[in-house]
């Protein structure tokens, strides 16, 4: 079984997140390893095909990105995750998730799967494509969702 340094666990906010959250901290203790949790604020520009502009001073991504800070910060010090870090990126979460465990030199994703339907049966989309991009393991926590 690996000894794992660098675990980055990737936050969604979901209420089925508590599952992936518990599985996350018991791999910390068992490894000794250092935290990092990290929040992707899909860019919300892709939303708009350029039909509806936006008021340029509405920047919604800052503002969602500033809010997933304050919760990211609210976890860390309610389950007491000594010398956890927080990153919040903007972007697509799969390819944002790879790319700060690339940065961190991580050596475990932990994500979520929510396993929903058709091609994504097994796991959900942003999961799937982080276990197909990922050049560190990736272990995937199944959790229900309504």
């Amino acid at each position: 079984m690996a000894n794992y340094q660098h675990i980055l666990l990737a936050v969604d906010f979901s209420k089925e997140f508590e599952t992936v959250l518990k599985k996350a901290i018991e791999q910390q203790k068992i490894n000794d390893a250092q935290m990092t949790l990290v929040h992707v604020v899909e860019y919300t520009g892709a939303m708009y095909t350029g039909e509806i502009p936006l008021p340029e001073d509405l920047d919604l991504d800052q503002r969602l990105a500033k809010q997933a800070e304050t919760k990211l910060q609210a976890m860390i010090d309610q389950h007491m995750l000594k010398n956890a870090k927080q990153q919040v990126e903007i972007g697509t979460p799969k390819r944002e998730i790879v790319r700060v465990a690339d940065e961190l030199n991580a050596d475990l994703i932990i994500i979520g799967s929510h396993g929903r339907h058709g091609l994504q049966l097994l796991l959900g989309s942003t999961a799937n494509g982080v276990l197909h991009l990922a050049k560190c393991d990736v272990l995937a926590i199944r959790v229900e969702s309504d």
